[in-house]
């Protein structure tokens, strides 16, 4: 078994930028059930997951896109309707903070 340094930690995981890891850290909470993502960059504080990938562009310039449509009380989020589609999401993680980091053997 390898133990780290906080440095070693750090190189270790810049070894795993692209790839989907799951990083565990010392916390309660939703946060103590891991996050799981694509590493995007590691620097000597913090590791970057992103943890949701947004869509590509649903609107060409030039379209007619209408935005938003209004249905009921909430908006069309679950039809995909133009300017109203996730983003994604992306979690820096302290490296100071990181129990337990899993990644594929291969």
């Amino acid at each position: 078994m390898r133990n780290f340094t906080g440095e070693s930690l750090r190189e270790h995981l810049c070894d795993f930028i692209g790839e989907t890891v799951t990083i565990f850290t010392e916390s309660g909470g939703q946060s103590g059930c891991g996050f799981t993502g694509v590493v995007l960059d590691v620097n000597k504080c913090f590791v970057r997951l992103i943890t949701r990938i947004g869509p590509a562009p649903s609107c060409a310039l030039g379209n007619a896109c209408e935005g938003c449509r209004l249905r009921g009380s909430s908006f069309n989020r679950d039809r995909g309707a133009c300017g109203c589609n996730f983003v994604g999401s992306v979690v820096d993680i302290p490296i100071d903070q990181i129990v337990a980091f899993v990644h594929n053997a291969v």
